[in-house]
């Protein structure tokens, strides 16, 4: 893909243009309903990982997708939040981590549709669950998130008090671009998920309707990412991290019928 508008039905076969990742026990495949990704079964010792992605072998200046534009996915899932185990989701990002590809590490900005099931705990917005199904938005390469990370991390003992945290948390969480809410839908449904990455603004809609709205977006360019995993994160302000992979006793999947990206003129 090369950050013009683009079709998929994935009924048709996967196009060409996707990097495929299957680790581990995980599986993509193409049926008539769509594109099926998931896993037969998973151990606790293995990472389980089925994806579809655009940017795999690129360096961040040449991730495909700048807003102004609009994502349309109608997906479900094999089981709905809470019996789903290890994340999953579809969306942008800029792949901060240095796990493939020829990139280094970086602070992350993401916009996705993004599902965390138990044991994760990752409390990113303040009256939002740590886990669960969310339209979700984050960008920590802010001016003002850069400003200020000394100061936040100094500071970050001080949210072990309840009273402290939700007096201070809500300053970290704009310097940020933080913004979630949980969807209200049976995952295990046909819904159709529609982002709208503006340049001022991000707008999640759940089947028409809007879940989500954000004043700020990241600039991009982001990559898109479809996946599904056995891995859990738990982290708290004050310091507090743990990662770990998760058994899955019987098959997990995601499919997707159809997915469009499609640019936008002009927006705000």
């Amino acid at each position: 893909m090369t950050g013009t508008d683009f079709h998929a039905r994935f009924s048709d076969g996967l196009p060409p243009c996707w990097c495929q990742t299957a680790s581990g026990s995980a599986f993509l495949q193409t049926r008539s309903s769509g594109l099926l990704l998931g896993n037969r079964r998973a151990s606790s010792q293995v990472y389980t990982n089925a994806q579809i992605d655009d940017y795999h072998t690129l360096l961040r200046p040449h991730f495909p997708w700048c807003p102004p534009l609009r994502l349309s996915v109608r997906a479900r899932f094999s089981h709905n939040s809470g019996q789903l185990t290890g994340t999953a989701g579809f969306g942008f990002w800029n792949h901060p981590l240095r796990l493939t590809g020829p990139r280094s590490l970086a602070l992350p900005q993401s916009l996705w549709f993004f599902y965390a099931g138990p044991p994760a705990h990752m409390p990113m917005a303040l009256d939002q669950p740590g886990r669960g199904w969310k339209a979700s938005t984050i960008d920590t390469r802010t001016g003002r998130f850069l400003a200020n990370a000394p100061l936040f991390a100094l500071t970050s003992p001080l949210f072990r008090a309840p009273r402290i945290h939700r007096s201070l948390w809500p300053s970290v969480q704009k310097a940020a671009g933080i913004a979630e809410n949980l969807v209200p839908a049976h995952m295990a449904e046909w819904h159709v998920y529609t982002i709208d990455w503006l340049r001022a603004r991000v707008r999640f809609y759940l089947d028409g309707t809007l879940l989500l709205e954000s004043d700020h977006a990241p600039a991009g360019p982001l990559g898109l990412v479809i996946w599904i995993d056995n891995q859990f994160l738990q982290f708290a302000p004050w310091g507090r991290f743990r990662w770990g992979l998760v058994a899955k006793e019987e098959s997990q999947w995601l499919e997707i019928d159809w997915l469009a990206v499609e640019k936008q003129a002009k927006a705000p």
